[in-house]
């Protein structure tokens, strides 16, 4: 809406054009979402104690957590609002790519909120039963996967490429809608399960999320990819203002959800920013470059399915709790330690991923 305000007074003086600068409009959309986080945030905690929307915790984890139970749940809804409002402010809205990953943030957001309103106000421990959550992730996943694949105008926006490699192995074609299905709801899931401790998930998404920022502003321009030998994807790098709000939003909520957290994402923030975290990557073609510097959230999902399959194979846990962060909290590990640990890890990694768009 701004950019739209400001084409319109360029008109009487030549200063307002600044703003068709995609790097200062990605820097405002920072402070914005920032701002607006903190500004709501003290009374979004306010009103969740007031009506009591706190965190259940099971008895079965670390005992540490069980001081936690209470603390106000659902201050996802705090990073979407900030998220979403940014977008809309500092965004070029004749853009479809904004308009896409908007939506996967609306529609994953929806499905969290009804998960995490049916745990905590009608106090069904079950949430949003598990084949009606991944019913309606799936719908959503597949139905942004298919729209992208018509979008589909060159042929790199559906070939398969692979890092630290020149060119594309080979054209995924209908498979690309296969591909972009498991990205979007595989990350929507992987973020929803690392979300377990004070600050581990959201500053992951933070630093992820700004890489992938980075990766669709050089995308989104003609000079930068074909230097870098990767897809050029005209309108892309619009996507850079929507990975700056998501990262202005993400501290902002992280000003309130640092150890001892003031409040937790739940699903409603976890499922959304996952999805969009996927959605950028799909758009960008960096789907395996998302893989890398997303490792902690690669991680935490591969601990729940390697639990999984082997207790019902042969009775045992390879773990000790699943996902792994409960591992190695039940191992001694003081909970800020983990935390900060899985942030070095993932400054590693994204750092590995953005290496990738140079050693070709």
């Amino acid at each position: 809406m701004l950019l739209l305000l400001s084409e319109y007074l360029s008109r009487f003086s030549s200063g307002f054009n600044v703003f068709q600068y995609l790097t200062l409009r990605a820097a405002l959309a920072v402070l914005t979402s920032l701002a607006i986080s903190l500004l709501v945030g003290p009374y979004v905690i306010k009103r969740l104690n007031y009506h009591q929307i706190g965190q259940s915790v099971r008895n079965d984890g670390p005992e540490s957590h069980l001081s936690k139970s209470g603390t106000p749940t659902m201050g996802g809804a705090l990073i979407l609002i900030s998220l979403l409002l940014t977008t809309l402010l500092w965004s070029d809205l004749a853009n479809v790519y904004v308009w896409i990953v908007f939506a996967v943030t609306l529609v994953f957001g929806a499905v969290g909120w009804v998960d995490d309103y049916r745990k905590v106000i009608e106090k069904d421990s079950r949430g949003l039963p598990a084949r009606w959550k991944y019913f309606w992730q799936s719908v959503g996943g597949l139905g942004v996967a298919i729209v992208l694949y018509v979008l589909a105008d060159d042929p790199a926006h559906t070939e398969f490429f692979l890092p630290f490699v020149k060119t594309a192995l080979f054209d995924l074609g209908p498979w690309f809608i296969v591909l972009g299905y498991f990205v979007i709801v595989g990350s929507s899931n992987a973020v929803n399960l690392t979300d377990g401790l004070d600050g581990l998930a959201i500053m992951p998404t933070v630093l992820v999320g700004s890489a992938l920022g980075l990766i669709a502003y050089l995308s989104g321009n003609v000079n930068f990819s074909n230097y870098l030998l990767i897809p050029y994807v005209p309108g892309a790098g619009e996507l850079v203002v929507f990975c700056a709000a998501m990262a202005g939003a993400g501290l902002g909520f992280l000003w309130f959800n640092t150890y001892p957290a003031q409040i937790f994402m739940g699903d409603v923030g976890a499922l959304a920013l996952g999805a969009a975290l996927g959605t950028v990557a799909i758009i960008t073609r960096h789907e395996l470059v998302f893989f890398i510097m997303g490792g902690i959230f690669v991680l935490e999902t591969v601990s729940v399915i390697l639990q999984v399959a082997s207790y019902k194979m042969t009775g045992r846990r390879i773990f000790r709790m699943a996902p792994i962060h409960h591992h190695f909290e039940l191992k001694g590990w003081p909970e800020p330690r983990v935390i900060v640990r899985f942030w070095i890890i993932t400054v590693v990694l994204v750092l590995i991923g953005l290496s990738t768009l140079k050693l070709r």
